[in-house]
């Protein structure tokens, strides 16, 4: 169904960030007993309504209040536990485009050691900084906001991830100069055993009382550790697309193209021109509205309603779809908008897999790794790889 010339193939991989399915069996190891992001956004607002998901099968993946399971549902579907250990955005991409993390990206509950402040604040100059402790992005910025207006010191914050963020005021420390510090950072301070994830810029604006983050944020990854599915179709001259922060987690590495959108619905409508002028090659997309505005916000109603606006635009990426195309819809981990914690969940993550002309679902099962969303693209495409992971591809296709 798929032919077997990869000039003629497209896959569109949709990442809906932190839109998890269930607890892992691990769970309890990182204080997430009895998470489950879709369940509880749909329990909290009386059940969620996506037409369309639900004829792909996603209620056939687990019990989900308002999304019952179809009899035929027109996609293969399943859920996937993550064989990497973490919770965090960069951990899951990696593993979804087939490299499991093996060793722990390290984590500061107890904010960052005093040599890599002293280490921040030789390479980036700063004269202080202010915070140096493990909170949320909104909160600490109405703490300590004003503080930082007044000296102008960077306020430096981490997460139950492994992340240096680092917040500033558009109007102190322009969003130029922010972006400077964090390369510094990451080039400078945050290597060797102190190789965060991630440096984030997390720039904000507003008034005492009343600040706020912008859009302007930015993540300095590290390169993967690897060859992900990405590097390998690139070097075999198929087009890489990425949408959203798909630059920022693989470090730009393995893109012919990215578009850095910076919400849901620009980053559907990325994936709209890019579907309606890419002859062949993968589009990878992240739509991070779902885990940024109200998985890390507690905010279900507003990730119910960011879900059933993205259901809304499916028909729209399935009308670019031509014969033997594939399109996958999945997560990178959870982000339960119910629990106490701000921070990520760790859960399964569910698993789409439609192949345009050949609407018909297979049970896909538990998947025991994420890694099997990028062998199956390797397969699809045709190359030949070393990637972890097991493909799906001919369960997709079977008669």
């Amino acid at each position: 169904m798929h032919g077997s010339d990869k000039t003629t193939k497209r896959l569109i991989c949709i990442v809906l960030d932190g839109v998890g399915i269930g607890e892992l069996p691990d769970a309890r190891l990182y204080g997430d007993e009895g998470s489950h992001t879709l369940r509880s956004t749909a329990l909290a607002g009386g059940g969620l309504r996506l037409p369309h998901l639900e004829s792909l099968g996603l209620g056939n993946i687990d019990v989900i209040p308002g999304i019952p399971p179809r009899q035929s549902p027109r996609a293969s579907h399943g859920k996937m536990a993550e064989r990497s250990r973490g919770k965090d955005s960069t951990t899951g991409h990696w593993e979804l485009a087939g490299l499991p993390v093996e060793k722990d990206f390290p984590t500061y509950p107890e904010g960052f050691p005093p040599d890599v402040v002293a280490s921040f604040l030789r390479a980036t100059g700063a004269k202080g900084f202010l915070g140096n402790t493990t909170a949320s992005g909104t909160a600490i910025i109405q703490e300590l906001g004003a503080e930082h207006v007044r000296t102008g010191y960077p306020i430096v914050y981490t997460s139950a991830d492994s992340v240096f963020q680092i917040a500033a005021h558009e109007g102190v420390i322009p969003v130029g100069e922010l972006y400077e510090i964090c390369r510094r950072t990451r080039e400078e301070v945050c290597v060797g055993r102190h190789a965060v994830g991630r440096v984030i810029a997390r720039p904000f604006v507003g008034e005492p009382g009343s600040f706020r983050r912008t859009s302007n944020r930015k993540d300095f990854s590290l390169e993967p550790s690897g060859p992900t599915v990405l590097d390998l179709l690139s070097r075999h001259s198929i087009p890489v697309c990425g949408v959203g922060k798909i630059d920022d987690l693989f470090a730009l590495r393995g893109l012919s193209r990215s578009n850095h959108t910076r919400s849901n619905m620009e980053g559907v409508s990325a994936i709209l021109d890019l579907a309606r002028e890419l002859d062949h090659g993968l589009i990878i997309a992240n739509l991070g509205d779902f885990d940024t505005l109200y998985g890390h916000r507690n905010d279900p109603a507003g990730l119910a309603r960011a879900l059933e606006a993205f259901d809304a635009r499916f028909p729209e990426i399935e009308e670019t779809l031509r014969a033997g195309d594939m399109f996958i819809v999945t997560a990178d981990h959870g982000n339960d908008p119910v629990t106490p914690s701000t921070d990520h969940s760790r859960e399964y993550v569910p698993l789409l897999v439609l192949v345009k002309g050949a609407e018909r679902g297979r049970d896909l099962g538990v998947r025991s790794s994420f890694a099997d969303v990028g062998k199956t693209i390797a397969e699809y495409f045709g190359v030949d790889n070393q990637l972890s992971g097991t493909s799906f591809l001919s369960q997709v296709l079977a008669p």
